[in-house]
């Protein structure tokens, strides 16, 4: 008898921001991180940051001509540029929409309009997995979330847990891979409000994941 299988076409890849807040005080650098569902189709049980898929929606911000017009003149930001690699300019500024309205939904808090949030890292999610993204890892200040930052009571449901974790103890927790490898980056960026020399992706499109640097 031969077994037949049904040949799997690989979910695409879709474009996602993933917020870090970090809260430093003299003492002690704490990062904001919540737990999936345990029902949840990507990433069951894990801890991770707020963050999610870019949206339709989410390229209604600046208009194209305005973006164009900055990364023209060389007045965009290091970030936005790098965000920019491989797409456009204005799926970078989607990409800085959506981590903000991604923040809101997750979390009930929100940025303020003038916050500067600094792109430390992307990774594409492995082939085989139910869902497949190309994440972009954006760094924040909390002095810079407009509302109280232990009142999570606006958060929608899809995050439970919300917590302020020390970057140390952050380790401990059920966390993906990537999470793992980030949280390292972060601790060596925490004193700094400078962007990275480079960023690291760790892209994965492929079998065989790899890291490369965006300059």
């Amino acid at each position: 008898m031969t077994r037949q299988t049904t040949p799997i076409n690989p979910p695409a890849i879709r474009d996602a921001a993933t917020v870090i807040l970090l809260r430093r005080s003299e003492t002690e650098t704490r990062v904001l991180m919540g737990q999936r569902g345990k029902k949840a189709a990507f990433m069951p049980g894990k801890f991770v940051f707020p963050g999610g898929a870019v949206d339709p929606q989410d390229y209604h911000g600046l208009p194209p001509q305005d973006v164009e017009r900055c990364e023209q003149d060389g007045t965009m930001p290091i970030c936005s540029k790098r965000l920019a690699v491989g797409g456009s300019s204005a799926m970078a500024q989607a990409i800085l929409t959506a981590a903000r309205r991604e923040l809101v939904e997750e979390t009930g808090l929100s940025l303020n309009a003038d916050a500067q949030m600094r792109f430390v890292f992307r990774a594409i999610t492995p082939p085989k997995r139910p869902r497949r993204f190309d994440a972009r890892f954006l760094l924040c200040d909390a002095r810079d979330v407009v509302e109280d930052l232990d009142d999570f009571s606006r958060a929608e449901d899809e995050l439970a847990y919300l917590q302020w974790v020390e970057l140390s103890a952050a380790l401990t927790l059920d966390l993906p891979f990537i999470t793992r490898v980030v949280l390292a980056e972060i601790d060596a960026l925490a004193s700094s409000n400078e962007p990275p020399v480079a960023v690291p992706f760790y892209d994965h499109r492929g079998p065989i994941g790899r890291i490369i640097s965006i300059e």
